[in-house]
């Protein structure tokens, strides 16, 4: 069995623990602003994540209504899906943070 080394950004992070989400705010040129629970604001583009799952999401109107979840992740529900499982789309947290760029005060 091969194994691979855990990336240092990701091994940092997980070191330090978990940051929770305290705020998302949707921006028009699909970008969140998330603010964790250390008070760091960080920006995530989701221009590129607009397919699949996340297509009825091209509707700035649906991406506007990005929540927190049950479980600290970022979501959306999409009423139009004929799925039951597709109902909730939803971004893990550590993944968030992990891919977002630090937004400096």
């Amino acid at each position: 069995m091969k194994t691979q080394n855990i990336p240092e950004d990701v091994e940092k992070y997980f070191k330090n623990g978990p940051r929770k989400i305290k705020k998302v705010l949707p921006k028009e040129n699909y970008t969140l602003e998330i603010i964790f629970d250390n008070n760091e604001r960080r920006i995530y583009d989701m221009s590129n994540n607009l397919f699949g799952v996340f297509g009825f999401l091209k509707n700035i109107d649906n991406f506007k209504k990005v929540f927190i979840d049950e479980h600290g992740n970022i979501a959306w529900l999409n009423e139009e899906s004929q799925r039951e499982l597709n109902k909730k789309v939803d971004i893990c947290k550590d993944s968030i943070y992990l891919e977002s760029k630090k937004i400096d005060n």
